[in-house]
């Protein structure tokens, strides 16, 4: 169930991806639910419900659950779309509310080969880089709520393993 018009499709595969995603503790617990992911895992939809479950005590939604139902996204995007041979990890994030959310409101996360050229060229080069990547919160008018700026860090495996041995060895080298 796509909110935001696209011309790409969900596979079968993405499509239960999307389900167990849902059904997954921590992220069910957000309150949000996602709703669509591409079958080349470039665009994914969420959409975040003011209900008993994210409401604050002010009445709108809790900002926790909005920052909550956005965290994983990026990353398991770039997970997938880098592949096996690179390390990603969230690193910050900024959010900055515009409008109290009392209705439902929906993000979508988009990542387009320019990005994931730029991420491959920055770690062939440094061999890690830090990428930041905007989403908003939107309603059906495309009146938008919330904007989150998402840091992730992103490096070569081996690279990534390596820096793991070495903080390791200065860890016990300092005892």
């Amino acid at each position: 169930m796509k909110h935001f018009d696209t011309k790409k499709k969900e596979s079968l595969k993405t499509k239960f991806l999307r389900i167990g995603l849902n059904f997954f503790p921590a992220y069910r617990g957000t309150g949000a639910r996602a709703i669509f992911v591409s079958d080349d895992w470039k665009e994914v939809h969420i959409k975040l419900r003011l209900n008993w479950r994210t409401r604050n005590y002010v009445g709108t939604v809790f900002g926790g659950s909005m920052y909550s139902a956005v965290d994983p996204i990026y990353m398991i995007q770039l997970i997938k779309l880098l592949g096996e041979n690179y390390i990603v990890w969230d690193k910050s994030a900024i959010i900055k509310f515009l409008k109290p959310v009392k209705k439902t409101v929906y993000a979508k996360f988009l990542i387009d080969d320019s990005v994931l050229d730029e991420i491959r060229k920055e770690v062939a080069n440094q061999r890690k880089c830090d990428i930041e990547i905007p989403v908003e919160y939107v309603d059906n008018e495309g009146i938008v709520y919330a904007v989150i700026s998402k840091i992730l860090f992103i490096a070569e495996k081996d690279y990534y393993k390596n820096k793991k041995l070495r903080d390791n060895k200065t860890i016990k080298n300092a005892d």
